[in-house]
């Protein structure tokens, strides 16, 4: 064969998958185990035949043809004895000597039924004892007992050589007998020879079998597989410019393909991860300087910008109790506005301030008894709950590790908004419940009072975002804002229950454990969405 012949059936072969292999593989396997079972099955087949031939018909057959020879000769020493003395005993060697004969030529013609030589051999024996039976046993045997027999003497000769017919018969037979039966135990010694040699090569060639196919196992799968995973763990390494060389079956050829693709894209995309990397520090530091700047912010709002604001409310509120009714109605309603907005500005800022402060200043995370933080706020809202005629009621609360007065914080405007937002001419009442639901604690603040539309579930934890005037509700639209921003800072979510139409229930969820986030002291962060139900 050429080079050039050789060549495409390379490639061809190249181009085999690992299942192809495989089924290739196996079918050769199997096709060579059944050939060896085969021969094996007939091996065993032939022993048994052979060993089932000289156990159940040679070697019985000659035993039966010694015993036919036995009762024969007792036949003739019965007779001898009884023609020479007369004495009846004689005969009895002789009656259990036809009967031994009857049935040892039924068992003979039974075992040697087919072999025609050996029957043959077996007629010529019944041939002759009949023979002599008939001109010597059978006439001696009738003749009276007490006298010796004249007719035994008469024919003594002839009984002599009819006899002998008799014994020369059984030789030949037992000799042909004896003779099948060693050519049967030799044919049994060559087939267990050959079975052992037939047995020793099918294990020979199973071990050369499993051989082959382990040794193939390891060339076109395990070690195109390690090297694969040593190229794919030089990559993992860090070392992403190592170059993944595909080996083995056509199918680990584009497995190894694929993955350095896959290698090629990783380092494209850690380049750019790194250049992203280096923009999002540059956000970092402004973020940082951000913070800054709010940090800034908000001790101006506490300090610079509350004293111009107190000084403008207390004037406003000096002007009105000075000339409040000595100007006109529209100078005194002027003056109303400008003491309301102070004031109004005055809560809104002291509120904002509370909210950016959640997570910031108040974060000191330890074990809270919920049921004594609670307690805590109701007593706070005293005035408030008394007037309004509402009953609180809860389930036991658990202790959870959170910051004790952003917890205050939530009881006091959940509960504070529910007296707030009850029903005309109808007390307040307002129940607490606490369950387990999976790694959270889950709550629910339910009331009997105005209720939230579907429509506005999302929309009351905006902040500032209103839906009601501040005629009808005073506050500032920032109390569920700091709700949410709180329920959140302890791993939880706070919904509205939209099926709940009897008033609002509120269902939050906490974290028995505050997630690691919380732990550190986060940086303040832009005011989030979130705002009180007004």
């Amino acid at each position: 064969m050429t080079g050039d012949e050789k060549q495409p059936r390379a490639r061809g072969l190249s181009t085999w998958t690992t299942r192809r292999w495989l089924r290739v593989g196996a079918a050769a396997s199997l096709a060579l185990l059944a050939l060896l079972g085969v021969t094996g099955a007939w091996i065993l087949s032939r022993t048994e035949t052979i060993s089932k031939d000289l156990v159940d018909s040679r070697s019985p057959a000659l035993t039966q043809a010694v015993r036919l020879e036995s009762a024969i000769l007792n036949q003739e020493t019965g007779i001898r004895g009884y023609g020479l003395t007369g004495q009846p005993d004689f005969l009895t060697p002789y009656r259990e000597g036809l009967a031994q004969q009857k049935s040892s030529t039924a068992q003979l013609t039974r075992l040697l039924d087919g072999d025609r030589a050996a029957l043959d051999d077996l007629r010529s024996v019944i041939l002759a004892t009949g023979r002599w039976q008939e001109r010597i046993a059978r006439p001696v045997a009738d003749a009276p007992p007490g006298a010796p027999v004249p007719l035994a003497a008469q024919r003594a000769a002839e009984g002599k050589a009819a006899f002998d017919g008799v014994r020369t018969a059984l030789a030949a037979q037992q000799e042909r007998l004896r003779v099948q039966r060693a050519e049967a135990r030799d044919d049994l010694m060559s087939i267990l020879a050959i079975r052992n040699v037939v047995f020793s090569a099918i294990a020979v060639l199973i071990a050369v079998l499993t051989a082959l196919i382990f040794e193939g196992l390891r060339r076109g799968i395990n070690t195109p597989l390690d090297r694969l995973g040593a190229d794919a763990r030089a990559v993992a390494g860090g070392d992403f410019d190592h170059t993944i060389t595909p080996h083995g079956p056509a199918d680990l050829r584009r497995l190894g393909a694929e993955i350095d693709f896959m290698r090629r894209r990783l380092l494209r995309e850690l380049a750019f991860s790194e250049e992203a990397r280096l923009r999002l520090d540059a956000q970092a530091a402004d973020l940082q300087r951000s913070n800054a700047e709010l940090e800034q912010f908000a001790y101006v709002a506490s300090h610079d910008l509350q004293e111009p604001l107190r000084k403008v409310s207390s004037f406003t509120q000096l002007l009105q109790r000075r000339y409040g009714g000595q100007l006109d109605a529209r100078a005194d309603q002027y003056i109303d506005f400008a003491v309301d907005g102070a004031n109004r500005m005055q809560i809104l800022i002291n509120d904002l301030l509370d909210f950016s402060r959640v997570g910031r200043l108040h974060n000191a995370q330890q074990s809270v008894d919920l049921e004594e933080v609670l307690e805590r706020t109701l007593s706070a809202l005293s005035v408030g709950i008394e007037e309004a005629g509402a009953a609180i009621t809860h389930d036991p609360l658990p202790s959870l590790v959170a910051d004790p007065t952003q917890m205050g914080m939530l009881w006091q405007n959940l509960i504070g908004n529910a007296v707030k937002f009850r029903r005309p001419g109808q007390e307040p009442r307002i129940h607490i419940t606490a369950a387990r639901d999976g790694d959270l604690w889950r709550f629910t603040v339910t009331d009997n009072g105005i209720g939230i539309a579907p429509e506005y579930t999302e929309k009351v934890f905006v902040i500032f975002q209103r839906l009601h005037t501040k005629d009808a509700y005073s506050g500032s639209g920032i109390g569920l804002a700091m709700c949410k921003k709180i329920v959140e800072f302890h791993g939880g979510t706070i919904t509205v229950d939209p099926d709940y139409r009897d008033g609002a229930r509120f269902v939050f969820t906490l974290a028995p454990e505050p997630p690691e986030a919380a732990v550190a002291a986060p940086a303040p962060a832009a005011v989030a969405a979130g705002a009180e139900r007004a």
